[in-house]
């Protein structure tokens, strides 16, 4: 049996993906860490009592779940890597698997430090420190590292039943990020390259879908619709709709594509940048009512809200 997870992080994604034979896990894969905080200071604040967030880490716990064998991060923003060091302090991970791996001897980046950046460059400091302190907190909690290249979509054979394709976006991407990336732990400051692609990142975001047992499960990450809808996709069973549902993340051609038997959106109620879009949950209700929300979302006449620490479907 297939158990997924998706968890109420409140603002941010992190999907726990287990097979499970008699109640023993088998396989354990964590796609995505939440933030490191529940409540965003530039979002409302959690009043409601009833609300069940929780930090990726504190689910894995109470879940017993103590290893996964694979940790896969699909781009750098905060809401995705934020609770990296909290995961890290409750499990070990046999291979983590990203599209950019700071180097072994990276130091911090001192992205608040006095360098006369413009404000976008210093955010995109901020998130990759982070990552990076995370890994340096925690040495020897991961055996392996897997940089991916972008260049090809990846192929695993998880476990004899579950397969995963991780799919990448523009090629041209990846040796850019890397390049940014790389020079800001050399201590190089390119005002450009650094807002440039601090704007870029949702665009590297990786996806993957998931094969078992016949069903097909698409996780969308942050990518945008416009990135995708080009491609040969095909029908799933389950989309994990991509950038918390944002007007941006889904059109009605990905979605006539796709056509998603169940549809979930991880994101933090009461957000206050339209995200999820009621039009996009209009939408994605043309071609599914099986939509849920990660989170305690409300929006009167077309929502009403759930409270879980996770939205949790099994596949036989």
């Amino acid at each position: 049996m297939l158990v997924l997870d998706f968890i109420n992080v409140g603002n941010g994604d992190s999907a726990l993906i287990r097979e499970m034979e008699e109640g023993r896990q088998v396989f354990a894969m964590l796609v995505d860490c939440g933030h490191d905080c529940l409540v965003r200071d530039d979002h409302p604040p959690l009043n409601d009592q009833r609300s069940c967030r929780i930090y990726a880490g504190d689910f894995l716990k109470k879940q017993g779940v103590t290893h996964l064998d694979v940790l896969l991060l699909t781009h750098f923003h905060r809401d995705h890597i934020g609770g990296l060091s909290r995961v890290l302090d409750a499990v070990t991970v046999d291979e983590l698997i990203a599209s950019y791996i700071p180097p072994a001897d990276s130091v911090p980046l001192e992205p608040d430090g006095d360098n006369g950046l413009p404000k976008a460059a210093p955010n995109l400091l901020r998130r990759v420190d982070m990552y990076a302190r995370a890994l340096r907190k925690h040495p020897g909690r991961i055996r392996t590292m897997t940089q991916i290249p972008g260049d090809h979509m990846e192929v695993r054979q998880l476990t004899p039943s579950l397969k995963m394709n991780i799919l990448c976006g523009e090629p041209a991407l990846y040796p850019r990020q890397k390049a940014v990336y790389d020079a800001a732990f050399r201590g190089e400051r390119n005002h450009y390259d650094l807002v440039h692609w601090g704007k870029s990142m949702n665009v590297s975001s990786l996806r993957q879908r998931l094969f078992y047992h016949g069903k097909e499960i698409m996780l969308g990450g942050d990518a945008y619709a416009h990135m995708w809808e080009t491609e040969s996709v095909t029908p799933c069973d389950i989309l994990k709709v991509p950038h918390h549902a944002s007007l941006s993340s889904t059109t009605r051609k990905l979605l006539a594509m796709l056509q998603p038997k169940t549809a979930v959106v991880s994101v933090a109620a009461g957000r206050p940048d339209e995200r999820p879009h009621p039009y996009i949950v209009s939408l994605i209700r043309e071609y599914t009512q099986d939509l849920h929300f990660t989170d305690s979302v409300d929006i009167p006449g077309l929502v009403q809200p759930e409270y879980h620490e996770s939205v949790h479907l099994e596949i036989e």
